[in-house]
């Protein structure tokens, strides 16, 4: 068996692998939701504008911190104040 010459080539998982001690990432800190779940409705305008931008787009997780359960019911709530024309 010949032996390798060519260098070990990188590995090719996207940066999926597991991060070094300095690629460490520092937990991102649990949302508190300063709503009550109640609040989450169409009809609050007040509330579903803090989570879309000016040109009227929803805010992705990421941005708002919610968790999943309740950014799908956010989605609905601004949709549906969308189509009864209380928001844009």
């Amino acid at each position: 068996m010949p032996r390798k010459t060519r260098p070990e080539k990188p590995d090719h998982r996207g940066g999926r692998g597991r991060p070094s001690l300095t690629e460490m990432r520092t937990p991102r800190p649990k949302p508190k939701i300063d709503f009550t779940v109640d609040a989450l409705d169409f009809k609050n305008t007040n509330l579903l504008r803090q989570f879309v931008t000016d040109q009227g787009r929803i805010l992705p997780r990421k941005y708002t911190g919610l968790p999943a359960h309740y950014q799908r019911r956010l989605n609905r709530a601004i949709k549906r104040a969308r189509q009864m024309l209380l928001m844009r």
